[in-house]
């Protein structure tokens, strides 16, 4: 069973010669080989599924917890993050302003075997890290048969 379906397209990032073979072998080449599109764009996640349950982690440096926010609707878990820089004052002169505001926006799709009610969330030297529960039904049945 798999955890991580994207609900739109990932921004695309990609080189010219991989530009030439997504026309040639279609815009979903890039996977083909390895590569999910979210390049510069994203942040990383790994998720790692467990009899009982998934672990998402996400990279998030340089966010504090109230910046980040984490909704479930229907049967998609989103993760958005914004940070914005404080007002500049008067007195300040910028030689070089290359970043004020950071923003993300991922989204799963769950399968229907989660515990949505039971999700939780942590936010440790920034990484964002989601327990999301199986529900009982999807665990993995252990049944010892008697040899005789």
């Amino acid at each position: 069973m798999t955890l991580v379906k994207y609900k739109s397209a990932p921004v695309s990032t990609a080189s010219p010669v991989d530009r030439l073979a997504s026309e040639i072998f279609g815009p979903n080449i890039s996977r083909f080989f390895g590569s999910d599109g979210f390049l510069d764009h994203g942040p990383r996640v790994n998720i790692v599924e467990s009899n009982d349950d998934f672990k998402l982690e996400m990279q998030a440096p340089g966010f504090d917890k109230k910046d980040l926010k984490i909704e479930m609707v229907d049967d998609t878990l989103t993760i958005r993050g914004e940070q914005t820089e404080d007002e500049q004052k008067e007195e300040t002169r910028w030689n070089r302003r290359e970043f004020s505001r950071t923003a993300f926006e991922r989204s799963f799709v769950m399968p229907h075997s989660v515990k949505a009610d039971a999700i939780k969330a942590e936010y440790v030297n920034g990484v964002l890290q989601v327990t999301i529960p199986k529900s009982e039904e999807a665990k993995p049945k252990t049944r010892t048969i008697t040899i005789r």
